[in-house]
């Protein structure tokens, strides 16, 4: 599962009960992120020793067709997690990785930037390592995501980019719940030739509304590291 992700400095249904453990204010985010989990996998702030395994998980062929470039060496991949940390605690950019339960390391990352102050209209993207594709976990880990950044960083519309011949992006985004509001014709450059992207969309009221019939809730508990 992947769309496009940002790396400006590198050039680089059914019910699911989503678990919050922090013990910070909502406000603390910036320092710090809380831990999200879901079933089967746990989402935390990147460490720089997480770079060694998001190298090797994303930068594979099938994985890179469809993104960005990712950094090409590990020291990159260890500066994009430093620019992650700057960019939060700047309040620009929150950044996951997603660890499957039984892993210590991130397989893939989730990264959601804004696009306005204050964070109301936000941009996202995410790539996983394709040994983990069709399991679950992407969707696992969006639903958290997303609930984390309306309900506590206070995204009004999250929107996000995929290549039109990406099918397993737009077919991910589509089952999330997320409205097509478009094509950007020949927005993406890559590989000497411009992609056509689809722009979609999600909109808090949308998304409460979809969690209403779910029934997703949050658990709040205490800090777990």
């Amino acid at each position: 599962m992947l769309t496009t992700t940002y790396q400006p400095e590198l050039n680089t249904e059914r019910a699911v009960t989503v678990e919050v453990d922090r013990s910070v204010t909502s406000s603390d985010w910036r320092t710090c992120l809380p831990i999200l989990h879901g079933v089967g996998v746990t989402l935390r702030e990147l460490r720089k020793s997480d770079a060694l395994s998001l190298f090797a998980m994303l930068t594979t062929e099938e994985v890179a067709r469809f993104v960005s470039p990712p950094p090409t060496t590990l020291e990159g991949f260890e500066r994009f997690i430093d620019w992650t940390r700057r960019e939060q605690a700047e309040g620009r950019v929150v950044c996951f990785g997603v660890v499957p339960h039984g892993h210590d390391a991130p397989i893939g990352l989730i990264q959601v930037r804004a696009r306005e102050p204050h964070f109301a209209t936000a941009e996202w993207g995410f790539a996983i390592g394709s040994p983990f594709w069709g399991t679950g976990i992407f969707m696992e880990s969006a639903r958290a995501v997303v609930s984390f950044v309306i309900e506590t960083v206070g995204v009004h519309r999250l929107e996000a980019r995929a290549a039109a011949m990406n099918g397993r992006g737009n077919g991910a985004l589509r089952k999330l719940g997320a409205v097509q509001d478009g094509i950007l014709r020949q927005s993406f450059p890559r590989g000497g030739q411009y992609l056509d992207e689809v722009l979609w969309s999600i909109l808090e009221d949308d998304w409460r509304q979809a969690n209403a019939c779910w029934g997703t809730k949050s658990v709040w508990g205490s800090r777990i590291h």
